[in-house]
């Protein structure tokens, strides 16, 4: 017998460690592809960025072509859609998204909406990784540039960083260098700033472009894009800061467009302009994570997935999933700790009604019940009633004071009282009786002592199962049931003292 024991014990930790091997795979899968979080108040920002083009017709066939942000800029798309009444549309994809919009020759100053919401943009890097692009056209300078452009790099190899970092930082001098300032405009802009770089670069035979993207500020409406460098340094395309040289993109920035001459071109029209607007909205880690998926790739198993149903159901089965780790609480107070309680799972079942009434609020109920209960039960015992009809007797009288307490409770506004219609019927009829037979047969000092057993596990089964980030842990990572199922087995097979029996001993113990 001991032999085929110990082959159970040991398939079952066998069973046991399988089981937290797949749960820890499982939980680390949620994270990574489907953004789950081990906290519950986790959630994601999610950026509406609105693109606004304007111009006027010129009277011939119109051409709109906008750069559009895609994915592979290290953060996702929610949804994009376009108000263009009129106007055909169509994406090309390549290198840069565009997006066409055609139409006959309009009249009147036309306006064009292109929305894109965004989330999941905090790991941005700036660092891609892409085949060596061919080296940059030479600029045209004549001898007097060409002798300034090459004292503006002598003159950078002072300043830190890269090579790249050195140009950027010596033309955001406080007091610029007399070399610099004949190298750039009167009238300088960011795009004047970041051409004089790029010809800079361009003697040094890196590669460079301009990116345009913008700024994730709460509230920021009609605004232009802002302008960054990228340089292809070390085999990768590098984002540059233009205003202090730093590496890689912020993770508030969004790219629209990499390379290329201009974010929007206009064929038959005039006077175009774009201006941005961004307003940040929350939502939960939960509701984006279809989405998620859907983008690594690994929708299949999220659409057989409990996060796949629809919310009510959803909501009963956030109960249904702490329901495992309260048995497995009142598991190890009966087998591990040894306490008698009134049922096995009776405890479980009052933390539940504990968690819908509110602590105070069920403590009064419970004991208001119990009490009256107590006493009509005491009188049903002198009748001499056969059991079903006595536990029949039981159950209406516990209905009754159900909604007494209940109708009590609203018309003086005593919540505590009203509380009582939330605890289960059948349990409390079935504590009544199982206390009174205790009673009868073993003194009341027996069944007060298994009453405060039973109200206690339920006390400790309550704060484990109300605790917010507890509900959510096993609710997103449900796969901790399986490991909580084998534990429960694995206790099956304990035989030894339970902790209150080591009291019993203690004086042989002494003795020894």
């Amino acid at each position: 017998m001991k032999k085929a024991h110990f082959t159970v014990r040991g398939i079952l930790f066998v069973l046991l460690f399988i089981s937290m091997a797949f749960a820890g795979y499982s939980i680390y899968y949620k994270i990574k592809y489907w953004g789950f979080s081990l906290s519950p108040q986790k959630n994601a920002d999610v950026w509406t960025v609105e693109a606004h083009i304007s111009f006027m017709p010129t009277g011939d066939p119109i051409k709109v072509s906008l750069t559009t942000p895609s994915e592979n800029y290290n953060f996702k798309i929610l949804e994009q859609d376009v108000i263009a009444e009129g106007y055909k549309t169509k994406k090309e994809k390549g290198e840069t998204n565009k997006l066409i919009l055609t139409s006959p020759a309009r009249e009147g100053l036309q306006d064009i909406y292109y929305r894109v919401m965004l989330f999941d943009n905090q790991d941005a890097k700036g660092k891609t990784k892409a085949p060596a692009p061919q080296a940059p056209k030479q600029p045209f300078f004549d001898d007097q540039m060409l002798a300034t452009a090459k004292e503006i790099l002598k003159s950078a190899k002072s300043q830190p960083g890269d090579d790249v970092q050195q140009i950027i930082r010596l033309f955001n001098q406080p007091t610029l260098d007399t070399n610099v300032l004949a190298f750039l405009p009167i009238k300088k802009n960011s795009k004047d700033t970041i051409a004089a770089i790029r010809n800079l670069l361009a003697l040094k035979n890196i590669p460079s472009r301009t990116s345009r993207g913008i700024k994730l500020s709460e509230n920021r409406k009609s605004f232009s894009a802002d302008l960054m460098l990228e340089a292809y340094m070390d085999g990768k395309w590098k984002t540059y800061n233009i205003k202090d040289g730093k590496i890689g993109v912020p993770s508030d920035f969004i790219l629209f467009q990499r390379g290329g001459d201009s974010l929007l071109d206009v064929e038959g029209g005039e006077d175009s302009s774009i201006k941005f607007s961004v307003i940040k909205s929350v939502t939960s880690s939960f509701n984006l994570a279809g989405k998620r998926a859907d983008i690594a790739q690994q929708k299949t198993w999220f659409d057989y997935s409990i996060y796949n149903l629809p919310v009510a159901e959803q909501n009963v089965l956030k109960w249904l999933m702490i329901f495992p780790l309260g048995i497995l609480i009142t598991v190890l107070l009966r087998n591990i700790v040894g306490i008698q309680t009134m049922g096995t799972f009776t405890p479980m079942l009052l933390s539940m009604a504990l968690v819908k009434t509110g602590l105070a609020a069920g403590l009064v109920s419970f004991g208001l019940i119990m009490v009256i209960g107590l006493s009509m039960r005491a009188l049903l015992s002198k009748l001499n009633l056969l059991l079903v009809p006595r536990i029949a007797a039981v159950v209406i009288f516990v209905i009754l004071i159900m909604q007494t307490f209940t109708v009590l409770g609203c018309r003086f506004k005593l919540d505590m009282i009203s509380a009582a219609a939330f605890f289960p019927i059948i349990i409390m009829a079935w504590i009544i009786e199982r206390a009174s037979i205790t009673w009868e047969e073993d003194g009341a000092a027996n069944a007060c002592q298994e009453l405060v057993n039973s109200l206690i596990a339920a006390l400790i089964t309550y704060f484990v199962i109300n605790n917010e980030v507890i509900r959510h842990i096993m609710f997103a990572f449900n796969e901790l049931n399986l490991v909580i199922l084998f534990v429960v087995m694995l206790l099956g097979t304990y035989t030894g003292y339970r902790l209150t029996e080591l009291r019993r001993f203690a004086p042989i113990a002494e003795r020894k």
